[in-house]
């Protein structure tokens, strides 16, 4: 898989993925005009809304209804290596919706926890920079 990384001016930086764009920008305290989500914010989003198909995969493929369903996510910080901020936790809570089977509430935390992009911060893999 390959993506473009492309910069339309300012503190904006785009990936292209095939014909789609996902545009980042800082936040102006950061240089930027706050016009799209940091590539931080995405990264956490996309630990999220990873979890969050398995858990609503998890109802459609059981005829559970998914109304109220939803996933809230905490990224809570600490003090790291020579006392800069890192992502310390992620703290993730399903709110299952009225009904839901008392029998399935632990296997759909685990479905949760099948998410890809977790897997991959679980057992990173190896980083190449080059410059050409």
């Amino acid at each position: 898989m390959e993506i473009r990384i492309t910069f339309p001016g300012g503190k904006k930086v785009n990936a292209e993925i095939g014909n789609r764009t996902i545009a980042t920008d800082q936040p102006a305290t950061g240089g930027g005009e706050g016009t799209a989500p940091t590539p931080f914010d995405y990264f956490l989003a996309s630990l999220g809304s990873c979890a969050g198909i398995y858990v609503l995969s998890f109802c459609q493929e059981r005829n559970i209804p998914t109304e109220g369903l939803g996933l809230t996510q905490r990224a809570e910080f600490g003090e790291g290596e020579g006392g800069r901020k890192r992502l310390a936790r992620v703290v993730m809570d399903i709110d299952l919706p009225e009904g839901f089977p008392e029998k399935y509430r632990n296997a759909i935390t685990k479905a949760a926890g099948l998410c890809s992009v977790k897997k991959v911060i679980m057992d990173p893999p190896e980083f190449v920079i080059n410059a050409r």
